[in-house]
């Protein structure tokens, strides 16, 4: 059994009491909002550009110890560590040991996208074997099609792919959004990303489903137009790529925009204005695709 200990500092302190609790034995630590749940929670949403956020007010340091650590000294030691006076209170838990793959596992069940395309991971069976089945398992690179940004660029290509049309994802993180687009019946599709892991999980995932999908760096030169453009991203990123995202865009063709919170359209909209009229297209959960055609 791991025991798990959950102690209370404010803003301040939490994090000198989380380095000191690394020092003095846990296994790992997080800070959490003691006020989650209620209505005093403060969501936190970071990304490239942003000032980080502080932490909040009322934080919960949880801390990992094996059951072999003297819990009162290993906390006295790191509550003197962080500056306190004496430890601050805290609950400790029994965590037992599991089978950590299979817990995951069952965290993921297939994913209906709509009726004609699902996500399914390799573990499960297709609930509808005569639908678009995309295998994707949860790894290293974002979209595994549970996030509402990637579910709404899922809807939008299920609307926009016509046959043999070409698809340009932006940002390709796993693979997920050219993979369907492949599926549906794109003629070419390209993924571009920047970070090396995110390419070879896409090339893993592409060659899973059997799809030809092109893959580069997106430091390497996109020598043509598309069809169609999608890119799951963040907002700031977004922005900062209006001028090489829709340079991309052929005559008549269409853009799509997620990664984007409601309270950002307008701010992303804005920056694309003087290259394509964007417009919100649908929302999930506080988040927002954005969708234009370029004339």
């Amino acid at each position: 059994m791991w025991r798990s200990v959950s102690l209370q500092a404010d803003a301040s302190r939490a994090e000198a009491l989380s380095e000191a609790l690394m020092e003095h034995g846990a296994l790992s630590v997080s800070i959490e909002d003691a006020d989650a749940g209620t209505e005093d929670e403060r969501p936190q949403f970071g990304e490239p550009g942003m000032d980080p956020a502080g932490l909040w007010d009322h934080s919960t340091v949880v801390a990992l110890f094996d059951p072999e650590v003297d819990l009162a000294e290993a906390l006295a030691l790191a509550a003197a560590g962080a500056g306190f006076e004496q430890p601050p209170a805290y609950t400790v838990s029994e965590i037992a040991e599991q089978n950590w793959v299979q817990l995951t596992q069952s965290q993921f069940d297939p994913i209906r996208v709509t009726g004609r395309l699902w996500i399914v991971p390799s573990w499960h069976d297709a609930p509808d074997p005569h639908a678009i089945n995309i295998v994707l398992d949860p790894g290293m690179a974002f979209g595994t099609g549970s996030h509402p940004t990637t579910r709404l660029c899922l809807e939008w290509l299920c609307e926009a792919v016509t046959p043999d049309c070409s698809v340009l994802d932006y940002g390709c993180g796993s693979g997920i959004l050219g993979i369907a687009a492949a599926r549906l019946g794109a003629g070419r599709v390209v993924g571009t990303d920047i970070d090396e892991k995110a390419l070879e999980a896409a090339a893993d995932n592409a060659s899973r489903n059997q799809v030809g999908m092109q893959l580069q760096h997106s430091t390497a030169t996109l020598d043509t137009q598309y069809d169609l453009v999608v890119a799951n991203i963040l907002t700031n990123p977004l922005c900062v790529l209006a001028p090489a995202i829709t340079a991309r865009i052929a005559p008549g063709g269409r853009l799509a925009l997620s990664g984007v919170l409601v309270t950002q359209a307008e701010q992303v909209i804005a920056a694309y204005a003087p290259f394509i009229a964007l417009a919100v297209g649908a929302t999930d959960d506080g988040w927002v695709r954005l969708e234009g055609t370029r004339r």
